[in-house]
């Protein structure tokens, strides 16, 4: 009986996964049935109501299904097991009836665990959700080749062949004295060799077997550009019809489909998803950011496992980190990730020693997961093109570092006092998740610690070639009120420096609660950010000279006549190292920006041969061993008293006030509980709510920018804690009869239709537990119940995480959720596994 109970649970969640992706059990206005049961037996819907919950059992065991294409011919064979039954145990059953029905498909699950299969394509692969009839009919068409991919030839005109096919026939190409504004002027693109190189070992791996690569190529060594030569040696050998590229910004998302446009436009139509919803099945390249299509599992309700045969991730390590990786992992065909952070940045940080929490930990298991993701786990990339091969290949620049501390700075690095980015969590760059901070934001947002930093880097910073001017800058503040702090210093010494020159345009804070602060970064990179020139009016170059940020301008921001980088915060993680490090690092020839031939031919040094790094808390020594400094500053010393700050001739206090710029969290509040007769106007209030929401229009640009965090703030400012209505979360999530919290972004998301609705808490807790399942791809698939049990108590348990991770395990024989009969049930390799899991990357609080 027992098992009877688990084929049936089993055959009823296949009925309900195959009924949500489109497949149909009886003829209906959508179309006519297109699932047949074996054997060849159609069921009418009163037949079916007879045999309830059996009516999948014959004599002979499970009736299994053949799903028909629109011409009722056969495409899918689906094999199923009960529950306690592994469902690949029916692998070669399935593969025998397949080849008989001539059908290249099989789908394999129990109810909780599910194979896709391509017969011509290697092994069964682990998916969340079944393919609809439209992804599998379109996939059908789709008949890579690796063979052809493998003997295709890629030379450093691949690109450019696309971009002009016939430019070696063209007079300016054919004349080499002409041929450099001929390159110029059509934008055409060479790869270089080690770009070449990168591609030819992809080829290799491809020829052995392989369909995961990992380049690790350093900032400012084209990882584009390469992916590019990648996307169309795909798409031209049909070894993709079409290709995701995931990133982790928005910012990155318009860089990345403007390249792809501009290199790849005449083989393949590349949009960005948001822009164009309905119409990315006809583009070639879908760019997306991975955090919208995470948000609610929005990328199962979109896609289908089979929609892309290629799916590249940019800055992998971030944009797959923690349960982002679900997201990628979904999908079935090759994989690429690109990243420019050495895995060796971690070979001097011992984990076994660290908090659980320490920023330094969470950088380690993500650098570790992304090898693994990619099948690096020996730590070996697909290819490694590393600063050093670029500075020795004549293509980058290493810094001239500046180690400049104050005795201020050095007790904070000694304290741990630091920041980290938490880009598992949020889309904004300006969002940092704070450690052992108190000290630091008391004494570093004083005035004399900032005002010692800015006379530093304005005294000892590189000054442009051609105007003399103070040269372009980078400073990486704390937060985006310590930008706002540094910004106004740099500009009151600028007037000081240069009366009349700047009138306060000299440093600008580009941070995402400044209005446009997108399009800064953009101006600031074209040499137009406040005016074009304010020295020589023949000389194209920022007016503004300074962009103070946080993390705005570190991933993937191109600006090649940058000049001076400061750290005016303490960094612990290898990628934000590197890739603001990266932000100096591309060469560059201040010709290009003046148009005076006269000035032009006096210029004696015109090209950009070095950069500096102005580091104030030793963060290169943290990241670079037995690093000899360029350039050592010794700064004045500071007291640490809480008196006066009379060293810098401020006066003004060492402790100051830490000011918090982000919204508060929503109030709680307490009322009393509503009744069923309450829930009409609980209703009416939620409709209320959506249509002032929706009548706010810059509310909605917000939105429909992506500009989520301003929104949100947006938001709590204007219709949260009002007399009229007093909306609040709360009180939202009583009116949706929600039983866990919601988000301010979910609010969004609903009232501008972008979600049809809520999810509740066990829908929730289904999709956490598909995104583990497609992690670790667990093959004790006769436990996969037990181990589901277990991962949705712990989550929504307290008091279990309590009595698991304090090892008291005698509190399971009283525990009323879940017992010890239920955790032995679990297998004990799974149970640290689950748990450790969930403690990384389940975010706890949506569950409450």
């Amino acid at each position: 009986m027992a098992n009877a109970n688990k084929e049936a649970t089993a055959r009823i969640k296949i009925n309900k996964l195959l009924e949500e992706a489109g497949w149909r059990f009886f003829d209906s206005n959508e179309g006519k049935a297109n699932i047949v049961l074996e054997p060849n037996v159609k069921l009418t819907t009163s037949q079916v109501s007879a045999l309830g919950d059996d009516f999948e059992s014959t004599q002979n065991g499970f009736i299994d299904f053949l799903l028909l294409d629109e011409r009722s011919a056969p495409l899918i064979v689906l094999e199923a097991k009960a529950e306690d039954k592994d469902p690949l145990v029916g692998k070669e059953q399935a593969r025998k009836y397949a080849r008989a029905q001539n059908c290249r498909f099989v789908l394999l699950s129990n109810g909780n665990l599910h194979y896709f299969w391509d017969l011509t394509q290697g092994s069964p692969y682990v998916i969340s959700r079944f393919p609809g009839p439209d992804s599998v009919a379109g996939y059908k068409k789709f008949e890579p080749n690796p063979t052809k991919l493998v003997a295709e030839v890629v030379g450093k005109d691949y690109i450019t062949l696309t971009q002009l096919p016939n430019y070696a026939n063209e007079a300016g190409w054919k004349n080499e004295a002409e041929r450099p504004d001929f390159i110029e002027k059509n934008h055409l693109r060479f790869l270089r060799p080690y770009q070449m190189r990168a591609i030819q070992q992809l080829q290799v791996a491809v020829d052995e077997g392989q369909n995961r690569f990992l380049f690790e190529m350093a900032t400012g060594t084209g990882k584009t550009l390469t992916a590019a030569a990648i996307i169309k040696l795909f798409l031209r050998t049909g070894n993709a019809r079409r290709v995701l590229f995931l990133v982790d910004r928005l910012e990155l998302e318009d860089q990345a489909n403007k390249a792809f446009v501009k290199l790849l436009k005449d083989d393949a139509k590349s949009i960005i998803y948001k822009e164009q919803r309905d119409e990315w099945r006809k583009a070639e390249i879908v760019v997306t950011t991975v955090q919208s299509l995470l948000f609610n599992g929005k990328y199962r309700r979109l896609f289908a496992p089979t929609d892309f045969d290629l799916v590249i991730s940019d800055e992998a390590h971030r944009s797959i980190g923690g349960n982002a990786r679900a997201v990628f992992e979904y999908f079935i065909g090759y994989k690429l990730g690109l990243t420019a952070t050495p895995r060796d940045y971690l070979k001097r940080f011992d984990a076994a020693e660290s908090k659980s929490r320490d920023p330094r930990e969470l950088e380690r298991r993500m650098m570790l997961d992304t090898y693994r993701t990619f099948g690096c786990e020996s730590g070996q990339p697909t290819f490694r093109y590393s600063l050093l091969d670029g500075v020795r290949d004549g293509f980058l620049i290493n810094p001239v570092v500046v180690d400049a501390r104050t005795d201020i700075t050095t007790q904070l690095l000694s304290d741990e006092g630091y920041a980290v980015l938490d880009a598992s969590e949020t889309e904004n760059d300006d969002d940092e998740e704070t450690y052992f901070q108190r000290d630091f934001e008391k004494k570093f947002f004083s005035e004399g610690t900032n005002r010692v930093l800015c006379e530093t880097l304005m005294r000892h910073g590189l000054r442009d070639p051609v105007s003399g001017e103070f040269g372009k800058t980078i400073v990486f503040a704390v937060s985006q009120a310590h930008a706002a702090k540094l910004a106004q210093l740099l500009n009151e010494m600028a007037d000081t420096l240069y009366p009349g020159r700047y009138q306060s345009d000299f440093a600008v804070q580009v941070t995402s609660q400044v209005p446009g602060a997108q399009q800064y970064t953009i101006n600031f990179a074209n040499n137009r950010l406040l005016g074009t020139a304010n020295v020589l009016p023949e000389y194209r170059t920022s007016k503004a000279r300074v962009c103070v940020t946080v993390g705005m301008m570190t991933t993937g921001y191109d600006c090649p006549d940058i000049l001076n980088l400061a750290l005016m915060r303490p960094i612990f993680s290898p990628s934000d190292f590197v890739q603001i490090k990266g932000r100096g690092t591309r060469k560059h020839n201040f010709l290009e920006q003046l148009f005076d031939q006269d000035q032009k031919e006096l210029m004696r040094e015109p090209n950009k041969t070095r950069f500096k790094l102005f580091d104030f808390f030793a963060n290169c020594e943290y990241f670079e061993e037995r690093f000899n400094y360029d350039e050592v500053l010794k700064l004045p010393a500071r007291t640490t008293s809480a008196k006066r700050d009379d060293d810098f001739g401020g006066g003004q206090p060492t402790v100051g006030n830490y000011e918090h710029l982000d919204p508060d969290a929503v109030r709680t509040l307490q009322e009393q509980h509503i009744g069923l007769e309450g829930m009409k106007i609980d209703r009416m209030f939620f409709e209320k709510f959506e249509e002032q929401v929706q009548a706010d229009d810059e509310l909605r640009r917000q939105v429909e920018t992506g500009q989520w965090q301003q929104a949100t703030e947006h938001l709590i400012k204007v219709f949260f804690d009002k007399p009229q209505e007093y909306f609040n979360l709360e009180k939202l999530r009583r009116a949706a009869g929600l039983d866990r919290r919601l988000t301010v972004r979910e609010v969004l998301e609903k009232a501008f239709g972008r979600i049809p609705s809520f999810k509740s808490k066990d829908e929730l807790l289904e999709e956490e537990f598909d995104r583990f399942v497609l992690d670790y791809k667990p093959a004790d698939a006769e436990h996969i119940v037990a181990m589901k049990y277990f991962f949705k108590a712990y989550i929504t348990d307290g008091h279990l995480r309590t009595i698991l991770d304090d090892k008291n395990l005698n509190g399971l024989y009283t525990n009323p959720s879940f017992g010890m009969m239920d955790y032995e049930a679990v297998p004990q390799g799974w149970r640290n596994r689950i748990s450790n899991y969930i403690k990384d990357y389940v975010p706890l609080n949506r569950f409450l």
